[in-house]
């Protein structure tokens, strides 16, 4: 449809691009051009790589969308001249001078890392911290999405490149207020400090999977900006 704003998201660890698969179907309904970045969780020189095709791949104006670790990725791969906004879901969101893990030790360790376990040089969430990730979601959504889940290289969050798009791209924050992986008082101070539209959920760390209207309704708000 002949004005919209494309959408691409950016996924996190343990997930991949069907994380956002209750959101894709109703933008594409409503006229939007939308593709999930499939990155391997390899290293953050191709997982932004893998996020710059992706956005090569759609028309520009284009809403980048980031959860959790893809907030890193949209912070790095929106720059790229087509990106009109960013929105960030419960997301990382490094300056110039940190990496992921040097932003998160800024603020207290969540419950999830006491139930994850490096093996065959990955970081594997374990069962027992499914709770801590995704426990507003049914049961049976919770198993889903332990077996679905992509595992990152061991050192993937001490990893840096360049870049930090939110200090030149309008930016929404997703504020995941019962967040148990990355903190909510990081979210917050983020937000705050890229000058975001900030709105709070009550919800674990995947809003876009428990709260998804909410989510839909924050990426068309900055859809608007750019279709105005």
């Amino acid at each position: 449809m002949a004005g919209k704003a494309s959408v691409v998201f950016a996924h996190g660890l343990w997930a991949d691009g069907s994380c956002f698969n209750k959101l894709v179907p109703t933008l594409l309904a409503e006229g939007h051009e939308v593709l999930s970045s499939q990155h391997g969780l390899d290293s953050l020189e191709g997982d932004v790589a893998c996020v710059t095709r992706t956005i090569n791949h759609v028309p520009g104006p284009v809403v980048l969308v980031g959860h959790s670790y893809g907030g890193t990725l949209i912070t790095k791969a929106g720059l790229h001249d087509r990106v009109g906004a960013l929105v960030y879901i419960a997301a990382l969101a490094p300056d110039e001078d940190e990496t992921s893990q040097g932003q998160q030790d800024k603020f207290p360790h969540t419950p999830i890392f006491d139930h994850v376990e490096i093996a065959d040089d990955r970081v594997w969430l374990r069962e027992s911290g499914i709770g801590d990730f995704c426990g507003d979601l049914p049961a049976e959504e919770q198993k889903l999405v332990l077996a679905t889940g992509a595992v990152p290289v061991a050192d993937l969050f001490n990893q840096q490149v360049p870049g930090t798009a939110w200090r030149t791209k309008p930016s929404w924050y997703i504020v995941a207020n019962n967040d148990r992986t990355v903190n909510p008082d990081l979210e917050r101070a983020a937000a705050e400090r890229m000058g975001a539209k900030t709105f709070d959920v009550d919800s674990s760390h995947v809003p876009m999977l428990s709260h998804p209207g909410f989510v839909l309704d924050v990426i068309r708000d900055a859809a608007r900006t750019l279709e105005a």
